[in-house]
């Protein structure tokens, strides 16, 4: 497999020679060129033809911004991946440019950082994530084996709810590369008076957790928060785990409340889906609705293990309108998928889980009064 080409975009010198430095020393890389500014590099695609472009967000005549929306103009389908900085600013404009098009970001080393450290993260986060987007890049991505049918034409289908399924007390959602869109998309589709609490585990660093929650809140009739110690989680929030810290949760005089905790990475990540899984199944049992959605790597496996093993339901998005299908495929890979769905589709057929045995209709008005999070005969 030829290496992939790679144009970096930087107004510092230092990051740009460093940059290259690293990449240069994987075999499967090559640097063939950088810019210095979204101008030069538009300049330069035509003439280097880069298999994936990284665009540093701050920089001086064109920014990553207006490059990006001009790259995406002239070259749609060329893989950019953002070089953010670890500040609101920062972070406002990446989410910024993943809605625009960019295919994934790395985040700067914080300055508090060793300078060698930090870049040697940076290159190696830089690297992996280049040849998970460039064209012809092998992704993890397995066979279908599920209890869901698959048509012959491709189309991700499924089978219908289970009228013998137990109701749904709470919707719990694992999503990472690609998630923040995946989001923008699903949660505006519920209603204010959605029923269960909506549990968010997005695979995010600090601040953008909180800006992500931010976004969601103002576009959704939900209530959307970046989770926090001792929330009460009740019918018609969400809650996004906070970057860098897993969230769980537990019963509390009566009530389910958050707790987030500093507890060491699982699958290199904090916050965890399995983490998050595994405490929704000790506190709801089977009434719980897993979602997994767009992202890499195989966390939320584990926890749809315990799901399943519960007797909850499990339903994740398909591989052709996922980013990158490693969650959801490993979850279909093991067998304990309920349903794969296109992302269009998956905010309808979580609405007719969450409302079966439920004695009023999504949209409809009822008695205006957040709903109890506990699932009464449960915890009786």
């Amino acid at each position: 497999m030829s290496k992939k080409r790679i144009l970096i975009v930087d107004d510092s010198v230092v990051i740009r020679r460093s940059l290259a430095n690293a990449l240069a020393r994987d075999a499967d890389l090559e640097v063939v060129g950088s810019a210095s500014n979204g101008r030069i590099a538009l300049m330069k695609i035509p003439l280097l033809h880069p298999d994936v472009v990284t665009l540093d967000v701050e920089m001086p005549d064109m920014d990553g911004l207006q490059a990006l929306a001009e790259i995406r103009k002239r070259y749609p389908q060329l893989p950019v991946i953002m070089l953010s900085e670890p500040t609101d600013r920062g972070v406002a404009a990446t989410l910024d440019a993943l809605t625009l098009g960019a295919k994934d970001y790395v985040t700067k080393p914080d300055i508090a950082m060793n300078a060698d450290d930090g870049l040697q993260i940076l290159s190696d986060e830089l690297a992996a994530k280049i040849v998970l987007h460039c064209p012809g890049a092998i992704h993890q991505s397995p066979p279908p084996k599920s209890r869901a049918r698959i048509p012959p034409d491709g189309t991700s289908l499924g089978t219908t709810v289970n009228a013998a399924a137990p109701r749904v007390d709470v919707l719990a959602i694992a999503v990472s590369t690609g998630g923040p869109n995946a989001l923008m998309d699903l949660i505006p589709r519920f209603p204010a008076d959605f029923p269960v609490p909506i549990l968010i585990v997005q695979h995010m660093p600090p601040i953008f957790t909180k800006l992500l929650a931010e976004r969601l809140a103002a576009k959704c009739k939900i209530r959307v928060t970046e989770a926090g110690m001792h929330q009460t989680v009740l019918a018609g929030g969400a809650w996004i785990a906070p970057g860098n810290f897993h969230m769980v949760v537990e019963i509390d005089n009566g009530s389910v409340r958050i707790r987030t905790q500093d507890d060491p990475p699982e699958n290199f990540c904090r916050p965890s889906a399995d983490v998050l899984f595994r405490s929704v199944v000790e506190v709801y049992g089977a009434r719980v609705l897993a979602v997994v959605m767009t992202g890499m790597g195989q966390d939320g496996l584990r926890g749809c293990e315990k799901i399943h093993a519960a007797g909850g339901q499990i339903v994740v998005q398909d591989e052709a309108s996922s980013v990158v299908w490693g969650m959801p495929g490993l979850i279909v890979k093991a067998g304990i998928a309920d349903q794969i769905l296109p992302l269009q589709a998956l905010g309808g057929e979580i609405m007719d889980r969450v409302s079966r045995h439920r004695p009023y209709q999504l949209g409809q008005a009822n008695d205006g009064h957040m709903r109890s999070a506990i699932p009464e005969q449960r915890w009786r």
